[in-house]
């Protein structure tokens, strides 16, 4: 059952309430319809007026909700609460006219997590600023493989809403929750979180490092068995430490080195597990191989290692850790083999939308031709360029900021052939992927790991890996 139907006899604490509800789309349509059955008085307010928006209107409308397009900065008269779509930033005008008129702000997970019934499912969450979906899916199907009713919901694209009032009952969820959500979500308290890693990104809406790290930290907040930290990350160790967390709720750590106490690592091949065990000092318990993950590029095994920590946490059995992750099939786009064309392997990771994530998939293989550029979004390149430069066989560079990675590897690695592309029409690829063929030998990655984001030649990253999987078949055909 979707969320607008949801009905409840109970008395609702939404009953009259005047609520406003920030910003159209997947989130505040579900989240205007929810409040409305429960009897607020809903206005919905939009920045944009475009056909998409009208449309979402006028179904809105015809249950009697009130909607504003093009005019999100005002705050309506009377309002008690607001309820936001994740993207909007803090320093709006209409949240600054909440906190002169004292009144709350919601995300839609906040909302979700109010909603919840006495008996709802305990969530399992997951932040990072990368490998976020990959780690909830792989969650997702270790909990599925004990025999547990679970979901992957939350930023991955299903609707917490929907999750939490829907009639499927659930034993625990798998929640992926954005820097943004976890922002306007002040009361969460997750069973158990994880931060995945932290770097600079999304730096514009949150208006610095300190303050993204602090929306991430807050996924730790009153977690009841396991805050997982990466143990190569000092700074989610850091998040955990100034948590306050329920009494008894441990650090749990993940390394790709041998595992200390309280840690699951990696030996000899074997993922294994030295926190969920009696006698933590002395014993492990394996858990899965490394050829079981699927593919097993070193960041791909620390998410592996973070699911199965949660997993674990939740009391999960060892063989469902294998079962789970054997059984995983990753989203198309995060470090997916095209093809092998005279003896050189073609990599499709246009997931890679930021430096951080380039720079591991950069570390999964060895020699290189990389193909890379786009939309920078304020990043810089050399620490990147810097840290894979003996990987380089060869480097293409498409893309409006291609210029500022050029410049990265003049100064870092000014050995590397680099061919730059100025050109933006759908040949583009083609002739990228062309270009990569002529630089590479037998042996080698052509990888297509942009570190930037997709929308000045593109309409998203799915479809840049589809135009450079179509390259590398026209290629080999």
């Amino acid at each position: 059952m979707g969320s607008g139907q949801v009905t409840s006899s109970v008395p609702s604490e939404f009953q009259g309430k005047h609520v406003t509800v920030a910003g159209l789309g997947v989130s505040g349509v579900p989240a205007a319809k929810v409040l409305h059955a429960r009897g607020a008085v809903v206005t919905v307010v939009n920045d944009g007026d475009d056909a998409r928006a009208r449309e979402q209107a006028a179904e809105l409308e015809a249950l009697g909700i009130t909607v504003r397009l093009g005019d999100g900065a005002t705050l309506p008269e009377g309002t008690e609460l607001i309820v936001t779509a994740p993207g909007w930033q803090p320093g709006k005008p209409l949240f600054r006219a909440a906190e002169q008129a004292g009144v709350p702000v919601w995300g839609d997970v906040e909302l979700a997590w109010r909603l919840r019934g006495p008996d709802a499912a305990p969530w399992l969450a997951v932040t990072g600023t990368n490998g976020k979906t990959t780690t909830v899916q792989m969650l997702a199907s270790i909990l599925t493989a004990a025999g547990l009713r679970t979901a992957a919901v939350g930023n991955i694209g299903v609707s917490l809403l929907d999750a939490v009032l829907g009639e499927e009952r659930y034993d625990v969820l798998a929640v992926e929750l954005s820097s943004y959500q976890l922002h306007w979500a002040p009361s969460l308290r997750a069973h158990s979180a994880v931060v995945l890693n932290l770097a600079p990104d999304h730096l514009d809406w949150h208006g610095s490092m300190e303050a993204y790290a602090r929306d991430k930290g807050r996924v730790y907040e009153g977690n009841k068995v396991a805050c997982v930290y990466n143990a190569a990350d000092r700074a989610t160790e850091d998040l955990v430490r100034e948590a306050d967390v329920e009494e008894g709720c441990r650090a749990v750590g993940f390394t790709l080195g041998t595992p200390g106490p309280s840690q699951l690592g990696v030996v000899e091949g074997i993922l294994v597990d030295r926190a969920f065990v009696e006698n933590r000092q002395k014993n492990a318990q394996e858990l899965a191989e490394v050829s079981d993950v699927n593919p097993p590029a070193p960041h791909n095994i620390a998410n592996a290692l973070a699911a199965a920590a949660l997993a674990r946490a939740f009391g999960v059995p060892a063989t469902a850790v294998r079962d789970g992750l054997r059984a995983f099939r990753p989203d198309a786009h995060r470090i997916a083999h095209v093809a092998d064309i005279d003896g050189v392997a073609y990599v499709d990771d246009s997931k890679a939308t930021n430096t951080h994530a380039a720079e591991a998939s950069l570390a999964a293989y060895e020699p290189i031709v990389w193909i890379a550029g786009g939309l920078a979004k304020g990043a810089a390149f050399d620490e990147l360029v810097a840290r894979s430069a003996k990987r380089l066989r060869g480097a293409v560079l498409i893309g409006a900021d291609r210029a500022l990675i050029r410049e990265a590897l003049a100064r870092h690695a000014p050995e590397v052939p680099v061919v730059d592309l100025d050109r933006t029409d759908t040949g583009a690829m083609l002739q990228a992927v062309t270009e990569a063929k002529r630089l590479a030998q037998p042996g080698d990655t052509v990888l297509l790991a942009p570190a930037c984001a997709s929308m000045d030649m593109f309409t998203n990253y799915n479809q840049r890996g589809d135009a450079f999987a179509a390259a590398v078949r026209e290629l080999g055909a």
